[in-house]
């Protein structure tokens, strides 16, 4: 049904819609193309912004009247922030439209149907998988008013993310290590546990690529953070904040450092192993937070494993042997009773970083 050229040209919508920080909105990407060239590309830089349809119109040189239009997710039909982008599609004479997914939002309803009643050629399911895999983390935030969680590692070929001794520097080489950060920009928030800030002290900033510091997210029950912690105050280089989740009953006394370096403290309920996690994951989405990385340590992955939290794995894979039991490995939660009961990747990606690899898919167990 799709030709090879109409296939080239949303997979260039794709990589477009990549760009931007637009959360909580979804990344959406679009081409406009006539006579067999691309004219123009546009994708929605941010919340408030013009959407992928509209920037596409806007950086064309000339009028795009009577040209097709690809775009990556069904184009809204309602006013909020922006206008309709089915008005500008209207407006600017476009002949055809080419979509890649329907928008997981109900108040788009009716898009398709009011282009094609004001004489647009409508077709929808180009690349539908991808498409579909472009928003789901805004799919999820939609449904459950939850952030998408990706868990993400470096670790050994059997499995450790550090030595017995909490020793993790450098697992990975330069490659790995430079994507990770690519990912974080892309992520809203990242989110460690306590035992990882006081065994590596980390940042949780982008420093290898370019591009912005996602917020920081601490989970710590009983407020045991060193005032000092890098991730309180990481350079003073970094406009994003710090949040520290910690049980309400924890020691007020503790409180007054945090606040004195502009970390927010939010309290929730404790939990078995600390604070209560879907809580956590509530009060993320509440701040329209909608994708956010979760690096650790293993009992932080085992918990959100454990209460079937996380919706994706990005796990670098170093061609190293640690070969030690007592070493600590990508998840140390309650685990599953049998093979047939663990939890797999689906839609696996594999992508090879210098020596390295990195393995990513979505999680998905057996009933």
């Amino acid at each position: 049904m799709w030709s090879d050229f109409e296939r080239g040209v949303m997979k260039r919508a794709l990589a477009e819609a990549k760009r931007g920080y637009p959360s909580p909105n979804p990344h959406v990407g679009a081409a406009i193309v006539r006579d067999g060239k691309i004219l123009s590309v546009g994708h929605h830089e941010r919340a408030g912004e013009a959407h992928a349809e509209v920037d596409a119109i806007r950086n064309a040189a000339a009028s795009v009247e009577g040209a097709t239009l690809f775009v990556t997710l069904e184009p809204c039909n309602h006013r909020g922030r922006t206008g309709p982008c089915t008005e500008a599609i209207l407006d600017a004479g476009l002949a055809r439209v080419v979509i890649g997914c329907p928008d997981p939002a109900p108040h788009v309803a009716g898009a398709v149907d009011r282009l094609r009643s004001a004489g647009v050629h409508v077709d929808v399911g180009l690349m539908e998988g991808e498409c579909t895999a472009l928003v789901a983390d805004f799919a999820k935030h939609i449904r459950t008013g939850l952030p998408f969680v990706t868990l993400k590692a470096a670790v050994t070929l059997d499995g450790k993310i550090a030595t017995r001794s909490g020793d993790s520097k450098w697992i990975t080489g330069e490659e790995a290590r430079t994507e990770a950060h690519r990912m974080r920009d892309r992520s809203d928030a990242i989110l460690v546990g306590v035992g990882t800030v006081l065994s590596d002290d980390p940042k949780l900033t982008v420093r290898r690529v370019e591009g912005r510091d996602p917020i920081r997210v601490v989970l710590d029950a009983d407020l045991r953070t060193p005032a000092g912690a890098a991730v309180l105050d990481p350079g003073q280089t970094s406009n994003a904040g710090t949040l520290i989740f910690h049980a309400a009953n924890a020691n007020a006394a503790r409180h007054e450092h945090f606040i004195a370096k502009g970390v927010e403290l939010v309290p929730v309920s404790r939990g078995e192993r600390g604070v209560e996690l879907l809580e956590v994951l509530q009060r993320l989405g509440e701040r329209g937070l909608v994708r956010l990385m979760v690096e650790g340590g293993a009992h932080v992955h085992g918990s959100f494993l454990d209460l079937g939290l996380a919706d994706r794995a990005a796990i670098f894979i170093a061609p190293r042997i640690l070969g030690d039991a007592g070493a600590l490995s990508f998840a140390a939660g309650s685990g599953a009773e049998s093979i047939e009961r663990a939890w797999r990747l689906v839609r696996t990606d594999f992508q090879a970083l210098g020596p390295d690899w990195l393995v990513a898919g979505d999680f998905e167990r057996m009933q």
